[in-house]
């Protein structure tokens, strides 16, 4: 640029000819600057990298900066833009900033007024879900010690998604196939700028519930990674870490993972398949029942009849009750035979003992009391013999009434009336016919010994001929 003078004829100075311009003020020149570079640079699109995010600014505005290697532009973003963004800003993320080129006549500089902001592609977007990763794995919130068993048969199952989706429907078809439960299901945005608090405030008020759900389902459909943000972002995580309830992420499709899936107690790869983990098949469980118990009855009927077989076998190692009374009665019958016999020489040798020394004693007095003493001696002798005849009678007569109850509950007593036991190869009482007519030799017990038999065929009127 170069500068003109000019020369004064009569002194020969150099005159400035700028000095006959027009003067500016400082504020006139900056809005001046302002309006040019709004006017040239009016809506631009701007790649770099955010640096000096502090998050959000008190008045809810943002102001931070974007950088390449060789420059760096200030930036800043209202209240009302960064609310509706999808992915939140974060230090060192590559973004692409769309908004107007303006100065900050304040500060001398320029600066860009932002209204909207995107991950620059997918592979910023995965730089900052692996960072996010990276952060809440190290908080221990992926660990798999501290997940929570799924319940086997919920009975309240609570679900977190759109009720206007085909998720829902696709849930309560599936849970009405497998095993009817009751369902509670908290109506949430998937998708936009509130789906991640709406989401994480209904895990929370499930968790609040007097009567919680046994299970919470978090479900969405298929879609990019940008349609699935709400699911990454850390608000929502922590949400489902703290849940008390367990938990079932069914997030996308089979090849669609978000960081709610490894803080969750359970990853399912669909909706449907979330349904299925939730509940069992109920025909299954009747078909499983049925076979247990038939198991239970086979196994009751066979632990009986060995039972059975077994105290049979036992019952002939026993002794006839004539055996087993018989020593018993004969020491009854040897001492009621000599009870009377020694009673009476032990009375004898006592007034023999009385009348001797009766003899000795002179005195009078003395010789009638030790009279009357023998006389109720012998009065008690009388009274003894006749209280003993009777006790001896009395537990003869129970003891042969005892001996006659248990004849008669021995089969061999109903034998003697003309029955008899009927008994296979095995000596297994046979109680049927039809048991008869498969057996191949009948052992037959009468009241005096055993026949053996060989059974025929069955008559119409059911005996054997």
């Amino acid at each position: 640029m170069s500068t003109t003078f000019d020369y004064d004829p009569d002194t020969g100075e150099v005159i400035d000819a700028a000095s006959n311009q027009s003067e500016y003020s400082v504020s006139e020149i900056a809005h001046a600057l302002k309006r040019t570079i709004e006017d040239r640079f009016g809506h631009v699109r701007i790649r770099g990298e955010i640096s000096g995010f502090r998050g959000p600014h008190s008045s809810g505005h943002c102001y931070f900066a974007l950088k390449d290697d060789g420059a760096k532009i200030d930036a800043v973003m209202w209240k009302g833009n960064y609310g509706r963004l999808r992915a939140k800003l974060q230090e060192g993320l590559e973004v692409i900033a769309t908004g107007k080129l303006t100065s900050y006549p304040a500060k001398s500089g320029y600066q860009i007024v932002i209204d909207n902001i995107e991950p620059a592609g997918v592979g910023a977007l995965m730089a900052l879900l692996d960072e996010r990763k990276k952060m809440l794995a190290a908080e221990g919130l992926f660990d798999q010690e501290r997940k929570q068993a799924i319940p086997f048969l919920p009975r309240i199952i609570g679900v977190v998604t759109s009720p206007t989706g085909a998720v829902i429907r696709d849930i309560l078809h599936r849970l009405n196939d497998r095993f009817p439960r009751h369902v509670l299901v908290w109506p949430v945005r998937v998708q936009g700028e509130t789906a991640a608090a709406e989401v994480a405030q209904a895990i929370a008020g499930f968790n609040a519930m007097a009567e919680k759900p046994d299970l919470i389902i978090v479900a969405r459909g298929g879609g990019s990674l940008e349609d699935l943000w709400s699911f990454n972002e850390e608000i929502v995580v922590r949400a489902v870490a703290a849940s008390k309830i367990p938990l079932i992420s069914a997030i996308g499709h089979e090849t669609d993972t978000t960081l709610i899936d490894f803080v969750s107690d359970y990853r399912a790869p669909t909706p449907t398949a979330a349904a299925e983990r939730a509940v069992p098949v109920r025909a299954e469980l009747l078909a499983a029942v049925a076979a247990l118990s038939a198991r239970h009855k086979r196994s009751l009927s066979r632990s009986l009849q060995e039972k059975k077989s077994s105290l049979i076998s036992v019952s002939r190692a026993l002794p006839k009750p004539d055996d087993v009374f018989q020593n018993a009665r004969q020491r009854l019958d040897y001492a009621t035979s000599h009870l009377a016999g020694a009673l009476l020489a032990n009375v004898q040798k006592h007034e023999v003992q009385f009348a001797r020394l009766s003899g000795r004693i002179t005195v009078k007095p003395l010789k009638q009391r030790i009279d009357e003493h023998h006389r109720r001696i012998l009065e008690l002798r009388d009274r003894m013999k006749r209280s003993l005849k009777i006790s001896v009678t009395k537990s003869r007569d129970q003891f042969q009434a005892e001996v006659k109850l248990f004849s008669s509950l021995n089969y061999h007593s109903v034998l003697a009336r003309g029955f008899a036991v009927v008994r296979d190869a095995q000596n297994k009482p046979v109680v049927l016919a039809s048991e008869a007519v498969a057996a191949t030799t009948l052992n037959i017990e009468f009241a005096d010994g055993v026949v053996s038999a060989l059974p025929q065929k069955k008559s119409p009127q059911g005996s054997l001929f």
